[in-house]
């Protein structure tokens, strides 16, 4: 199971990601009353898509020996209010002699990636405040 601790002080809105090994600054822009040090929240969940679209895609392509020189991903989120849905937009670029079935073959890979998987179900959120 994977597990992150957040904290967040005074700051504005510096928040601090760790997973016991590693740190993240995430932040809001100026725009929104942060000071842009890090990732806002929706560029994080894009950022785990992307990453997870990109060793998944890695390791298949390495497994099957294709070709595979680079993959390059470009996401972006909208929010649809009059559908009440969220859109996420994700574009990937091949590079390497790959033929027409096994780039076909890659996408259904980019579409099976345990992040995609885990944002196409539902998904249950179970929040509780810790006692002091």
């Amino acid at each position: 199971m994977d597990n992150i601790m957040v904290h967040i002080g005074r700051d504005l809105y510096r928040t601090l990601l760790s997973n016991g090994r590693h740190e993240v600054i995430a932040d809001e822009p100026p725009e929104f009353g942060g000071t842009d040090l890090g990732f806002s929240p929706s560029e994080l969940l894009l950022s785990s898509l992307g990453a997870c679209t990109g060793i998944t895609l890695r390791m298949y392509a390495d497994r099957k020996g294709w070709p595979l020189e680079e993959i390059k991903i470009s996401l972006s989120f909208d929010y649809d209010k009059a559908a009440g849905k969220s859109i996420i937009g994700r574009n990937i670029e091949l590079t390497g002699e790959l033929d027409e079935e096994q780039r076909n073959r890659l996408l259904q890979i980019a579409n099976a990636c345990p992040i995609h998987k885990t944002l196409q179900n539902p998904i249950e959120i179970n929040t509780q405040l810790t006692k002091l």
